[in-house]
Protein backbone atom coordinates (compact mmCIF):
# COMPACT_ATOMS: atom_id res chain seq x y z
CA UNK A 1 0.00 0.00 0.00
CA UNK A 2 1.30 3.75 -1.36
CA UNK A 3 1.30 6.56 1.31
CA UNK A 4 -1.21 9.23 0.71
CA UNK A 5 0.64 12.40 0.17
CA UNK A 6 -0.53 13.95 2.66
CA UNK A 7 1.60 11.30 4.70
CA UNK A 8 4.73 11.31 2.12
CA UNK A 9 4.58 15.23 3.19
CA UNK A 10 5.36 14.56 6.79
CA UNK A 11 7.71 11.55 6.09
CA UNK A 12 9.88 12.17 3.27
CA UNK A 13 13.20 12.82 3.63
CA UNK A 14 13.89 11.81 7.32
CA UNK A 15 16.13 8.75 7.34
CA UNK A 16 16.93 7.77 10.60
CA UNK A 17 20.63 8.35 9.31
CA UNK A 18 19.91 12.02 8.75
CA UNK A 19 17.94 12.44 12.04
CA UNK A 20 20.02 10.96 14.89
CA UNK A 21 17.05 10.21 16.81
CA UNK A 22 14.90 13.65 16.88
CA UNK A 23 12.03 14.45 14.77
CA UNK A 24 13.28 16.94 12.32
CA UNK A 25 17.03 16.65 10.13
CA UNK A 26 19.40 18.77 12.24
CA UNK A 27 21.37 21.97 10.83
CA UNK A 28 24.37 21.03 9.34
CA UNK A 29 26.56 24.14 9.19
CA UNK A 30 29.64 23.25 7.71
CA UNK A 31 31.96 23.11 4.72
CA UNK A 32 34.97 20.91 5.71
CA UNK A 33 33.67 17.71 5.89
CA UNK A 34 36.19 15.00 7.81
CA UNK A 35 37.18 11.46 6.54
CA UNK A 36 38.02 9.42 9.40
CA UNK A 37 40.95 7.09 7.05
CA UNK A 38 42.74 7.43 3.92
CA UNK A 39 40.52 4.60 2.77
CA UNK A 40 37.42 6.64 3.20
CA UNK A 41 38.42 9.49 1.48
CA UNK A 42 39.69 7.19 -1.44
CA UNK A 43 36.11 5.94 -1.36
CA UNK A 44 34.58 9.10 -0.90
CA UNK A 45 35.97 10.89 -3.81
CA UNK A 46 35.31 8.06 -6.11
CA UNK A 47 31.73 8.34 -5.56
CA UNK A 48 30.79 11.94 -4.99
CA UNK A 49 27.50 12.13 -5.60
CA UNK A 50 26.35 9.32 -2.69
CA UNK A 51 24.53 10.80 0.12
CA UNK A 52 27.63 10.67 2.30
CA UNK A 53 30.23 13.54 3.68
CA UNK A 54 33.09 14.90 1.15
CA UNK A 55 32.42 18.73 1.00
CA UNK A 56 29.68 20.75 2.24
CA UNK A 57 29.25 22.18 -1.75
CA UNK A 58 28.00 18.80 -2.07
CA UNK A 59 25.45 18.78 0.84
CA UNK A 60 25.02 17.41 4.54
CA UNK A 61 21.72 15.61 5.99
CA UNK A 62 20.08 19.11 5.92
CA UNK A 63 20.09 20.21 2.32
CA UNK A 64 19.54 15.94 1.49
CA UNK A 65 16.33 15.75 3.78
CA UNK A 66 14.70 18.52 1.71
CA UNK A 67 15.85 17.14 -1.85
CA UNK A 68 14.64 13.99 -1.09
CA UNK A 69 11.10 14.77 0.06
CA UNK A 70 10.68 17.17 -2.93
CA UNK A 71 12.12 14.18 -5.12
CA UNK A 72 9.16 11.78 -4.19
CA UNK A 73 6.28 14.40 -3.87
CA UNK A 74 7.56 15.50 -8.09
CA UNK A 75 7.90 11.74 -8.88
CA UNK A 76 11.32 12.73 -10.59
CA UNK A 77 14.91 10.65 -10.40
CA UNK A 78 16.29 13.43 -8.36
CA UNK A 79 16.46 17.15 -7.15
CA UNK A 80 19.01 19.96 -6.98
CA UNK A 81 18.72 22.90 -4.80
CA UNK A 82 19.78 26.45 -5.53
CA UNK A 83 19.95 29.86 -3.77
CA UNK A 84 16.19 31.59 -5.35
CA UNK A 85 13.60 30.18 -7.61
CA UNK A 86 15.62 32.17 -10.55
CA UNK A 87 18.62 30.54 -9.93
CA UNK A 88 16.50 26.97 -10.37
CA UNK A 89 15.52 28.57 -13.71
CA UNK A 90 17.96 29.71 -15.40
CA UNK A 91 20.31 26.22 -14.19
CA UNK A 92 17.51 24.43 -15.69
CA UNK A 93 17.67 26.41 -18.88
CA UNK A 94 21.94 25.98 -19.00
CA UNK A 95 21.75 22.28 -18.25
CA UNK A 96 19.88 21.73 -21.68
CA UNK A 97 21.13 24.26 -24.40
CA UNK A 98 24.42 25.07 -26.25
CA UNK A 99 25.56 27.95 -28.35
CA UNK A 100 23.70 28.49 -31.65
CA UNK A 101 20.56 26.83 -30.26
CA UNK A 102 17.23 27.98 -30.00
CA UNK A 103 14.55 28.42 -26.98
CA UNK A 104 10.73 29.17 -26.68
CA UNK A 105 9.40 30.93 -24.02
CA UNK A 106 5.87 31.20 -22.89
CA UNK A 107 4.81 35.07 -23.20
CA UNK A 108 3.82 35.05 -19.96
CA UNK A 109 6.53 34.32 -17.78
CA UNK A 110 8.53 35.31 -14.75
CA UNK A 111 10.44 38.71 -15.84
CA UNK A 112 13.69 37.84 -14.60
CA UNK A 113 13.52 34.92 -16.92
CA UNK A 114 13.22 37.07 -19.77
CA UNK A 115 15.83 38.85 -18.85
CA UNK A 116 17.80 35.90 -18.49
CA UNK A 117 17.42 34.34 -21.76
CA UNK A 118 17.68 38.46 -23.63
CA UNK A 119 20.35 38.64 -21.46
CA UNK A 120 23.00 36.14 -21.20
CA UNK A 121 21.89 33.21 -23.53
CA UNK A 122 21.68 36.16 -26.02
CA UNK A 123 25.39 36.68 -25.48
CA UNK A 124 25.90 32.72 -25.94
CA UNK A 125 24.62 32.86 -29.20
CA UNK A 126 21.19 31.51 -27.98
CA UNK A 127 18.03 32.73 -29.67
CA UNK A 128 15.03 32.88 -27.94
CA UNK A 129 11.43 33.61 -29.36
CA UNK A 130 8.46 34.20 -27.20
CA UNK A 131 4.94 32.81 -28.00
CA UNK A 132 1.29 32.82 -27.04
CA UNK A 133 0.93 31.12 -23.98
CA UNK A 134 -2.65 29.57 -25.12
CA UNK A 135 -0.81 28.19 -28.31
CA UNK A 136 -1.34 24.48 -27.26
CA UNK A 137 -0.12 21.88 -30.19
CA UNK A 138 0.56 24.72 -32.42
CA UNK A 139 3.55 25.17 -31.10
CA UNK A 140 4.69 22.55 -33.56
CA UNK A 141 4.96 25.97 -36.20
CA UNK A 142 7.43 27.53 -33.87
CA UNK A 143 9.59 24.41 -33.21
CA UNK A 144 12.85 24.70 -35.20
CA UNK A 145 15.72 21.88 -35.57
CA UNK A 146 18.00 23.60 -33.25
CA UNK A 147 14.80 24.10 -30.33
CA UNK A 148 16.32 22.52 -27.71
CA UNK A 149 14.00 23.64 -25.14
CA UNK A 150 10.73 24.89 -24.39
CA UNK A 151 10.13 26.93 -20.99
CA UNK A 152 6.57 26.40 -20.29
CA UNK A 153 5.06 28.09 -17.05
CA UNK A 154 1.43 27.34 -16.06
CA UNK A 155 -0.41 29.36 -14.94
CA UNK A 156 1.61 32.37 -16.07
CA UNK A 157 2.81 35.43 -14.15
CA UNK A 158 0.72 37.93 -13.31
CA UNK A 159 -1.88 36.96 -16.29
CA UNK A 160 -2.76 33.52 -15.03
CA UNK A 161 -3.13 31.89 -18.73
CA UNK A 162 -3.34 28.14 -18.18
CA UNK A 163 -1.31 25.99 -20.52
CA UNK A 164 -2.22 22.99 -22.41
CA UNK A 165 0.67 21.59 -21.40
CA UNK A 166 0.59 17.57 -22.42
CA UNK A 167 -0.39 18.93 -26.45
CA UNK A 168 3.19 21.51 -26.04
CA UNK A 169 5.28 18.30 -24.65
CA UNK A 170 4.08 15.84 -27.20
CA UNK A 171 4.94 18.90 -30.01
CA UNK A 172 8.19 19.34 -28.67
CA UNK A 173 9.16 15.70 -27.80
CA UNK A 174 8.24 15.12 -31.92
CA UNK A 175 10.60 17.89 -32.44
CA UNK A 176 13.57 16.54 -29.89
CA UNK A 177 12.95 18.93 -27.48
CA UNK A 178 13.20 19.56 -23.92
CA UNK A 179 9.79 21.27 -21.65
CA UNK A 180 10.99 23.01 -18.91
CA UNK A 181 7.97 23.53 -16.58
CA UNK A 182 8.04 26.51 -13.71
CA UNK A 183 5.68 25.19 -11.37
CA UNK A 184 5.92 27.35 -8.58
CA UNK A 185 1.75 28.34 -8.80
CA UNK A 186 0.56 25.06 -8.20
CA UNK A 187 3.25 22.94 -6.32
CA UNK A 188 3.96 19.28 -6.92
CA UNK A 189 0.43 18.81 -4.76
CA UNK A 190 -1.56 20.33 -7.21
CA UNK A 191 -0.04 19.69 -10.44
CA UNK A 192 2.80 17.40 -11.66
CA UNK A 193 5.10 18.39 -14.38
CA UNK A 194 6.78 15.50 -14.85
CA UNK A 195 3.96 13.29 -15.09
CA UNK A 196 2.11 14.94 -17.80
CA UNK A 197 6.10 14.11 -19.74
CA UNK A 198 7.91 17.28 -18.91
CA UNK A 199 11.88 16.49 -18.54
CA UNK A 200 12.52 19.72 -15.41
CA UNK A 201 10.07 20.63 -13.12
CA UNK A 202 11.25 23.95 -11.42
CA UNK A 203 9.88 25.45 -8.14
CA UNK A 204 10.70 28.43 -5.73
CA UNK A 205 10.48 27.40 -3.13
CA UNK A 206 10.75 30.64 -1.48
CA UNK A 207 6.93 30.86 -1.95
CA UNK A 208 4.09 28.35 -0.75
CA UNK A 209 6.85 25.06 -0.14
CA UNK A 210 8.93 27.63 2.50
CA UNK A 211 5.47 29.25 3.24
CA UNK A 212 6.64 31.90 5.96
CA UNK A 213 8.54 34.44 3.92
CA UNK A 214 11.80 33.43 5.95
CA UNK A 215 13.67 31.32 3.24
CA UNK A 216 15.18 32.00 -0.39
CA UNK A 217 15.15 28.75 -1.90
CA UNK A 218 14.55 27.18 -5.43
CA UNK A 219 14.43 23.59 -7.12
CA UNK A 220 14.57 22.00 -9.71
CA UNK A 221 13.73 18.17 -9.98
CA UNK A 222 14.13 15.99 -13.44
CA UNK A 223 14.14 12.17 -14.76
CA UNK A 224 16.44 10.53 -16.94
CA UNK A 225 18.75 12.18 -19.53
CA UNK A 226 17.49 15.40 -18.05
CA UNK A 227 18.20 14.64 -14.43
CA UNK A 228 22.14 13.85 -15.59
CA UNK A 229 22.54 17.09 -17.71
CA UNK A 230 20.65 19.40 -14.63
CA UNK A 231 22.87 17.81 -11.82
CA UNK A 232 26.01 18.09 -13.66
CA UNK A 233 25.24 21.48 -14.92
CA UNK A 234 24.59 22.59 -11.05
CA UNK A 235 27.79 21.16 -9.76
CA UNK A 236 29.89 22.81 -12.41
CA UNK A 237 28.42 26.32 -11.51
CA UNK A 238 28.80 25.64 -7.64
CA UNK A 239 24.78 26.33 -7.15
CA UNK A 240 24.30 25.47 -3.14
CA UNK A 241 21.64 26.36 -0.61
CA UNK A 242 22.36 27.40 2.76
CA UNK A 243 21.69 24.65 5.66
CA UNK A 244 19.93 27.30 7.47
CA UNK A 245 17.28 28.25 4.31
CA UNK A 246 16.97 24.16 3.66
CA UNK A 247 15.78 23.41 7.21
CA UNK A 248 13.57 26.37 7.17
CA UNK A 249 12.09 25.25 3.96
CA UNK A 250 11.58 21.73 5.20
CA UNK A 251 9.59 22.88 8.13
CA UNK A 252 7.34 24.54 5.52
CA UNK A 253 6.80 21.45 3.16
CA UNK A 254 5.76 19.31 6.36
CA UNK A 255 2.61 21.83 6.76
CA UNK A 256 2.31 22.58 2.72
CA UNK A 257 -0.88 20.36 2.11
CA UNK A 258 -2.88 22.14 4.96
CA UNK A 259 -1.37 25.13 3.98
CA UNK A 260 -2.51 25.32 0.32
CA UNK A 261 -6.15 24.04 1.02
CA UNK A 262 -6.58 27.15 3.05
CA UNK A 263 -4.72 29.84 0.52
CA UNK A 264 -7.41 27.41 -1.78
CA UNK A 265 -10.36 28.45 0.04
CA UNK A 266 -9.44 31.67 1.32
CA UNK A 267 -8.61 33.00 -2.43
CA UNK A 268 -11.72 31.54 -3.38
CA UNK A 269 -14.21 33.58 -1.20
CA UNK A 270 -12.02 36.56 -1.63
CA UNK A 271 -11.76 36.60 -5.37
CA UNK A 272 -15.93 35.84 -5.81
CA UNK A 273 -16.01 38.71 -3.72
CA UNK A 274 -14.08 40.89 -5.93
CA UNK A 275 -15.39 39.42 -8.85
CA UNK A 276 -18.71 41.28 -7.77
CA UNK A 277 -17.55 44.47 -7.31
CA UNK A 278 -18.46 47.85 -9.39
CA UNK A 279 -14.54 48.97 -9.30
CA UNK A 280 -13.21 45.47 -10.76
CA UNK A 281 -13.49 44.48 -14.14
CA UNK A 282 -11.95 41.05 -14.12
CA UNK A 283 -10.41 38.63 -12.00
CA UNK A 284 -7.79 36.74 -13.73
CA UNK A 285 -7.86 33.29 -11.21
CA UNK A 286 -7.98 30.01 -13.45
CA UNK A 287 -10.65 28.63 -11.41
CA UNK A 288 -12.99 31.02 -12.68
CA UNK A 289 -14.89 30.30 -16.25
CA UNK A 290 -13.68 33.21 -18.20
CA UNK A 291 -9.83 32.73 -17.30
CA UNK A 292 -8.33 31.80 -20.26
CA UNK A 293 -7.00 28.58 -19.95
CA UNK A 294 -9.76 27.81 -17.10
CA UNK A 295 -10.61 24.21 -19.08
CA UNK A 296 -7.08 23.38 -18.77
CA UNK A 297 -6.77 23.71 -15.62
CA UNK A 298 -10.13 22.11 -14.58
CA UNK A 299 -8.33 18.96 -16.70
CA UNK A 300 -4.71 18.77 -15.58
CA UNK A 301 -4.80 20.55 -11.91
CA UNK A 302 -5.89 19.20 -8.74
CA UNK A 303 -6.75 22.59 -7.10
CA UNK A 304 -5.90 26.23 -7.50
CA UNK A 305 -3.52 28.00 -5.21
CA UNK A 306 -4.16 31.69 -3.63
CA UNK A 307 -2.27 34.02 -6.16
CA UNK A 308 -4.34 35.48 -9.00
CA UNK A 309 -4.64 39.43 -10.48
CA UNK A 310 -7.22 41.54 -10.65
CA UNK A 311 -7.84 44.33 -13.62
CA UNK A 312 -9.30 47.58 -12.12
CA UNK A 313 -12.20 49.44 -13.97
CA UNK A 314 -10.79 52.84 -15.85
CA UNK A 315 -7.70 54.98 -13.58
CA UNK A 316 -3.98 54.45 -14.46
CA UNK A 317 -1.11 52.93 -12.24
CA UNK A 318 -0.59 56.15 -10.16
CA UNK A 319 -4.12 56.21 -9.22
CA UNK A 320 -3.59 52.61 -7.31
CA UNK A 321 -1.91 54.44 -5.06
CA UNK A 322 -5.32 56.03 -3.48
CA UNK A 323 -6.28 52.07 -2.67
CA UNK A 324 -2.48 50.38 -1.92
CA UNK A 325 -0.72 52.89 0.01
CA UNK A 326 -3.26 52.88 2.59
CA UNK A 327 -4.29 49.11 2.94
CA UNK A 328 -4.28 47.34 6.64
CA UNK A 329 -3.60 43.90 6.36
CA UNK A 330 -2.90 43.51 2.23
CA UNK A 331 0.84 44.88 2.15
CA UNK A 332 3.42 45.62 -0.88
CA UNK A 333 6.08 43.30 -1.75
CA UNK A 334 7.44 40.89 -4.05
CA UNK A 335 7.37 37.19 -3.84
CA UNK A 336 4.31 35.58 -2.51
CA UNK A 337 2.94 32.49 -0.78
CA UNK A 338 3.74 33.24 2.95
CA UNK A 339 1.11 32.84 5.86
CA UNK A 340 0.38 37.13 4.72
CA UNK A 341 -1.79 38.66 2.11
CA UNK A 342 0.26 40.89 -0.51
CA UNK A 343 -0.99 43.23 -3.44
CA UNK A 344 0.97 44.56 -6.08
CA UNK A 345 0.15 47.04 -8.73
CA UNK A 346 2.08 44.94 -11.86
CA UNK A 347 1.82 46.31 -15.53
CA UNK A 348 2.24 42.93 -17.84
CA UNK A 349 2.85 45.36 -20.96
CA UNK A 350 6.50 45.42 -20.55
CA UNK A 351 7.00 41.81 -20.92
CA UNK A 352 4.68 41.04 -23.60
CA UNK A 353 5.98 40.51 -27.13
CA UNK A 354 3.84 37.75 -28.22
CA UNK A 355 0.96 38.89 -27.75
CA UNK A 356 1.12 42.37 -26.57
CA UNK A 357 -1.13 43.03 -23.34
CA UNK A 358 -4.60 45.04 -23.63
CA UNK A 359 -6.36 46.36 -20.52
CA UNK A 360 -9.14 49.04 -19.60
CA UNK A 361 -7.29 49.62 -16.37
CA UNK A 362 -4.51 48.88 -14.04
CA UNK A 363 -3.45 45.27 -12.86
CA UNK A 364 -3.08 44.35 -9.21
CA UNK A 365 -1.44 41.22 -8.05
CA UNK A 366 -3.70 39.43 -4.87
CA UNK A 367 -1.77 37.08 -2.81
CA UNK A 368 -4.77 35.87 0.12
CA UNK A 369 -2.95 34.25 3.02
CA UNK A 370 -4.22 32.96 6.16
CA UNK A 371 -6.23 35.83 7.77
CA UNK A 372 -9.42 35.96 7.93
CA UNK A 373 -11.58 36.60 5.13
CA UNK A 374 -13.95 38.85 6.54
CA UNK A 375 -10.78 40.78 7.57
CA UNK A 376 -9.19 40.55 3.91
CA UNK A 377 -12.93 41.61 2.82
CA UNK A 378 -13.26 44.70 4.47
CA UNK A 379 -9.25 45.93 4.00
CA UNK A 380 -10.19 45.54 -0.19
CA UNK A 381 -13.75 47.06 0.15
CA UNK A 382 -12.11 49.91 1.80
CA UNK A 383 -9.34 50.33 -0.82
CA UNK A 384 -11.61 50.25 -3.88
CA UNK A 385 -13.74 52.62 -2.12
CA UNK A 386 -10.60 55.37 -1.99
CA UNK A 387 -9.50 53.84 -5.48
CA UNK A 388 -13.17 55.29 -6.83
CA UNK A 389 -13.36 58.51 -4.97
CA UNK A 390 -9.43 59.40 -6.63
CA UNK A 391 -11.32 59.08 -10.03
CA UNK A 392 -14.51 60.57 -9.23
CA UNK A 393 -11.83 63.75 -7.56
Amino acid sequence: MSDSEDTRLIIGGRRKEWTHGVVNPPVYRASTCLFESYAELRERTANPTAKKLFYARKGTPTQWALEEALTDLEGADGTMLFPSGIAAVTTAILSLVKAGDHVLITDSAYEPTRAFANGLLKTMNIQTDYYDPLIGSDISTLLKPNTSVVVTESPGSLTFEVQDIPAIVKAAKANGSYVVTDNTWATPLLFKPLDHGVDISVEACTKYIGGHSDSMIGSASAKGDAWKKLSKTAYQLGHMVAPDDAFLTSRGLRTLGIRMKAHEENALIVAAWLKDQPEVDKVLHPAFEDCPGHDLWERDFAGSSGLFSIILKGGTYPDTAAMVDRMRLFKMGFSWGGYESLILPADPSHNRTAVPWAADGPLLRIHIGLEGTDDLIQDLEAGLKRYSERLSS
